[in-house]
């Protein structure tokens, strides 16, 4: 490559997994982060307190070295748990076997430990530093620190923008070169609530799951931490009869609560002091093209493709980003083929998942309580189980495999159409027919030949 040296904006979790991967090729690297360091201030995790780390992400962890790092700091998830109005439970696994889990896993202790393995790898770490914009032409970089009224002006040889939805560096793209980008807002927000953990620590809810209390149009979820906690998030509409412009008084959210999740209420250390006190967040997928000017920029992660998060596949998405662009660093020597070439490939993957997770929201806020869900979902297993190289349920082809977003996509809608045909008409998976589920199977999906192993 002509330069050593690349810029880093944004020092988040893409953004150090990035450094790493570019240090250890002994570029200079240099990453400037807005915000304190975490380490030693305490400031916000992010967007959520914590995320679902998948395959994906476990395979990136793994190729820096960090993964036993971060092994304590996970809770595994390998399936459902599913909460009627009743306080009934239905546990649903996500796959056949064992090894279709994944891990809820605490967003800060994630970033600490990627922002020590960026600097042991030898990336250099600016903190409080914004970035105010750049000049792409002549390669200056504008940054203020926040006790500095004066910003100052920083040259850089080729700068990549990890600074998440909000993209400092995507705007100035935006501005700058006339890029494509659509911020799709869902109309729906979400807040974050806390279950404490019960006395010495105790998991006052089953450890191993990702709860749901599905309610057909708004649903709260609720991952488990390592101190016995968990983290619970309410997605609701904006607006309407059951809304978070609705809920704004303690008489209405009491009440809320009491007939839709009577259940988790009494977990709850004070749902109505964090209902009102607790930001409400945006859910939006960020849609933008291109993703680099020339040689001197590019942009990826939530940068370029932020995703609503019903998949569990920003992180990881954004990880997988890191591992694409460190293997095509072996096949370019300039940085504009490489730029353009990780646009080219990630892409479609990018709108793969940003379409998935979307379809997910539905799955889990609604469809999960549907006993035609659960039918269709052993009769992906059957189908898995005798036809293990061509079918692969969607599902699993996005958490616990390596399969391009976009070949899982595009198998996933093929499959779709077999179940739908083969549980038509029946109400047991012992009455598929099994003929013609290996004929439609056999005809529709040619062999998965080459798959990414799971890890």
């Amino acid at each position: 490559m002509r330069t050593k040296v690349i810029t880093l904006i944004g020092g988040g979790l893409a953004g150090c997994l990035l450094a790493m991967f570019l240090a250890r090729r002994r570029f200079s690297v240099r990453v400037f982060e807005r915000l304190p360091d975490m380490r030693k201030h305490q400031i916000p995790a992010g967007r959520s307190i914590n995320l679902s780390l998948s395959t994906r992400g476990i395979h990136a962890l793994k190729e820096v070295g960090l993964y036993r790092n971060i092994e304590k700091h996970l809770v595994a998830m390998p399936g459902r748990m599913i909460h009627d109005r009743d306080g009934k439970l239905l546990y649903q696994p996500y796959g056949r076997d064992e090894s279709a889990v994944h891990y809820s896993v605490e967003r800060a202790a994630l970033n600490k430990i990627l922002l020590d393995g960026a600097e042991a790898a030898g990336a250099e770490l600016f903190f409080g530093e914004k970035c105010e914009g750049m000049d792409f032409e002549n390669r200056h970089l504008l940054l203020r620190r926040e006790d500095d009224d004066n910003p100052r002006i920083l040259p850089f040889d080729t700068l990549i923008g990890t600074d998440g939805a909000g993209s400092a560096v995507r705007q100035a793209m935006i501005v700058q070169k006339g890029i494509d980008c659509r911020d799709e807002h869902l109309p729906h927000g979400y807040k974050e609530l806390a279950i404490p953990p019960g006395p010495e620590g105790a998991f006052r809810l089953e450890k191993n799951a990702l709860h749901i209390w599905p309610r057909g149009g708004f649903m709260l979820i609720a991952l488990p931490n390592r101190d016995g906690s968990f983290t619970a998030t309410l997605f609701l509409p904006h607006s309407g009869l059951e809304s978070f412009r609705t809920l704004s008084d303690e008489g209405a959210i009491l009440h809320f609560f009491e007939t839709e999740f009577p259940d988790v209420l009494p977990l709850m250390s004070d749902p109505v002091h964090d209902f009102l006190n607790h930001p409400t967040g945006t859910l939006g997928t960020i849609r933008c093209f291109p993703w680099h000017v020339g040689d001197q920029a590019l942009i990826l992660g939530d940068a370029a493709h932020a995703v609503v998060p019903f998949h569990g596949q920003g992180m990881n998405c954004a990880f997988e980003d890191c591992v694409v662009l460190d293997r095509l660093l072996d096949e370019h020597d300039n940085f504009e083929s490489l730029y353009r070439n990780f646009e080219a490939q990630r892409k479609p993957n990018a709108e793969a998942i940003a379409d998935m997770a979307l379809e997910n929201y539905i799955e889990m806020r609604d469809s999960v309580r549907d006993p035609k869900f659960h039918l269709r979902k052993h009769i992906e297993w059957l189908l898995e189980e005798r036809h293990p190289a061509r079918f692969i349920p969607r599902y699993a082809m996005v958490m616990f495999h390596r399969i391009p977003y976009a070949v899982a996509k595009e198998r996933g809608d093929v499959q779709a159409g077999i179940i739908e045909r083969l549980s038509e008409s029946i109400n047991r998976v012992d009455d598929v027919d099994l003929d013609l589920a290996d004929r439609l199977v056999t005809e529709s999906l040619q062999p998965l030949a080459a798959m990414p192993s799971r890890s």
